[in-house]
């Protein structure tokens, strides 16, 4: 029997979508690649249904440095909630615990702030997607289990109170914050919000949450997915690509070296090659985006102890 022809169309680069409130990151991914008609696509890093914003989305060849955007820096712009705790840490979770936040001030807000700066520990949340014995958290938490998580070091590069307000202006008397941060991969903002509810003693979650940017994409470059569809209409997949940022985008911080066209043909056969630019943009160890000077992309390699660069994650040749 012959092979079943996949689904969908060879796609190439990355989208970068505004997710809306009220669905998973993965329920953003598949709309999306329903819409572009992609036969391969994945996205790089959860956002929860209560979240939005930044979630960038990789097709076909750029899945391949999807690593790149999971290890990147993330902004995020959150609401927190004092004077009550939920089960999850945000906003869709239940109540836990309330306890009486009247008297908490803009001042006893800052003051705590300050410690979690910097590089910190955090326990991740029982309704994170970590995987225990091969099963998300998230899922074992809403069977009503919790299992044992080693607290991990991550760093807070910037932590900033935006606004604070009491709860005397707020509808239902409970105060809130509403902050900045610039953080590095493995992040929790909810554990944040726990966190600085139990430096306070009054409790906390996340009430709302935006991503602004992650690695090199800001919002201001990010598409809804209402947007796609009605540009799209009854249309072809194909009116959507000018919409993606190119294969290499998600490594754009790496240094890039162009070969000469016959270095591709060494490197694709899994060859390291000879070139003397290499000392002059980084040193052994380094990884690099390779490029041919016919501006084809080739993918990422990595400098030897010998002044070579060595493939490391190739883009197919086809």
């Amino acid at each position: 029997m012959g092979r079943r022809p996949k689904w969908g169309r060879k796609v190439n680069g990355v989208l970068l979508l505004n997710k809306p409130a009220g669905i998973t990151a993965n329920d953003a991914l598949q709309k999306a690649k329903r819409l572009f008609f992609a036969n391969r696509a994945g996205h790089t890093g959860a956002l929860d249904p209560l979240a939005t914003g930044v979630l960038p989305v990789c097709f076909g060849e750029a899945t391949k440095f999807s690593q790149y955007l999971l290890d990147a820096d993330k902004r995020y712009r959150s609401t927190f909630c004092f004077g009550m705790a939920t089960e999850s840490g945000d906003a869709d979770g239940e109540v836990i615990a309330t306890a009486d936040a009247s008297g908490l001030t803009e001042g006893d807000l800052l003051a705590a702030m300050a410690p979690f700066r910097g590089r910190i520990k955090q326990v991740p949340s029982m309704f994170s997607a970590l995987k225990h014995q091969g099963q998300p958290l998230y899922k074992l938490a809403r069977q009503g289990l919790e299992v044992e998580r080693e607290a991990r070091e991550v760093e807070i590069f910037e932590y900033e109170l935006l606004r604070f307000t009491p709860g005397t202006d707020t509808p239902d008397g409970l105060p809130r914050a509403e902050v900045e941060i610039h953080c590095s991969k493995g992040t929790y903002v909810r554990s944040l919000a726990e966190d600085l509810g139990r430096e306070l003693g009054v409790g906390a979650y996340v009430d709302q949450l935006h991503r602004n940017a992650a690695g090199p994409f800001d919002e201001a470059d990010a598409v809804t997915l209402d947007e796609l569809t009605e540009e799209r209409g009854e249309g072809r997949a194909e009116t959507l690509d000018h919409h993606l940022f190119p294969v290499d985008s998600p490594a754009a911080d790496l240094p890039a070296l162009t070969l000469p066209d016959d270095s591709g043909y060494y490197l694709r056969q899994g060859q390291p090659v000879m070139d003397l630019q290499v000392y002059r943009i980084g040193k052994e160890g380094d990884m690099v985006r390779l490029f041919l000077e016919s501006g084809d992309f080739l993918g990422v390699g990595e400098i030897t102890d010998d002044g070579r660069v060595a493939p490391r994650r190739l883009v197919s040749g086809d």
